[in-house]
């Protein structure tokens, strides 16, 4: 018998609790009162519970009534939801947008797109992965995630496209009691080269073989940009950062900037892209949160 509910009785069910009346609710669905309390009475006759007290003028939910009223309820959203994704899915709209962001991109930037495909998008859930180097694109190759925002790997492979979001702002910097911290003027390479350079590394094998900004044959690497941030600010070594992930550093006077011998300092920028498979192209979603991206 239970196999038998349907979900046109559950939803009766919630509105006559919800309007206090057989006849209320008949009018909410559009439906004579006499089949509001059939239903109702077929229901309870399938479930083997009475869910509403008649006893008195307007029926009342009975004690097991209240306690099925909300499962009643998340059976219904549940339905609703799926009937929205499938609709959206029909329409041509992701299933699930995942998305992989490298830890250089600003990340207000990053919930701005999401909170935007959250108010417009509510039933399309959102994956999402910070990565450095090779970790950004390996998922996009894989389809794990459908999108990439890239940057710390320039190299980008032959069966994904990139397109063009910003270019990030960055800078050179140290602690003010590293020894290159006391030179006046432009740090030359040689200099720079005898002094441990913090980097990241790549989980990957993607980046193999290359180096990108790396100056000095003594280097500490490290796979997490908060670690490197630590340890610049601790006087460990010198490196490149965004210049939003050290602003304040700079603004407090715990981190300086350093001139080095062929970075310009002021004008020293990072392009950051996004990437997606040729055989996979961004839908209205994906499409949508990139715009926020670039807004």
């Amino acid at each position: 018998m239970l196999d038998g509910v349907t979900l046109d009785q559950l939803r009766t069910f919630i509105a006559a609790a919800e309007e206090g009346s057989f006849s209320a609710a008949g009018r909410k669905l559009r439906r004579a009162q006499s089949v509001v309390s059939q239903t109702l009475l077929n229901l309870e006759a399938q479930l083997g519970i009475t869910l509403f007290d008649r006893s008195q003028r307007y029926p009342r939910l009975t004690e097991a009534g209240h306690a099925l009223l909300r499962d009643a309820r998340g059976v219904a959203d549940g339905m609703d939801g799926f009937k929205a994704r499938a609709r959206s899915m029909k329409e041509g709209l992701e299933p699930e947008l995942s998305v992989a962001i490298d830890v250089m991109y600003p990340m207000h930037g990053v919930t701005r797109a999401a909170g935007y495909c959250r108010e417009f998008f509510p039933h399309t859930p959102l994956r999402l992965y910070v990565e450095a180097l090779g970790g950004v694109i390996q998922p996009v190759i894989d389809g794990t995630c459908r999108i990439g925002i890239v940057g710390s790997l320039p190299l980008v492979p032959e069966e994904l496209r990139a397109e063009p979001l910003l270019d990030l702002p960055f800078t050179t910097v140290a602690s003010p009691a590293h020894p290159l911290a006391a030179i006046k003027g432009e740090v030359d390479k040689d200099t720079a080269g005898k002094h441990v350079q913090l980097v990241l590394t790549d989980r990957t094998a993607l980046s193999d073989g290359r180096s990108f900004g790396v100056l000095s044959p003594l280097t500490w690497r490290l796979a997490d940009m908060g670690a490197k941030h630590a340890f610049l600010v601790a006087g460990l070594g010198w490196g490149h950062m965004p210049l939003h992930m050290v602003r304040n550093e700079l603004d407090e006077g715990s981190l300086v900037t350093l001139e080095v011998e062929g970075y310009n300092t002021r004008n020293m920028t990072l392009p950051m892209h996004v990437v997606y498979r040729k055989d996979s192209l961004p839908g209205p979603m994906a499409r949508a949160f990139i715009s926020q991206l670039r807004a």
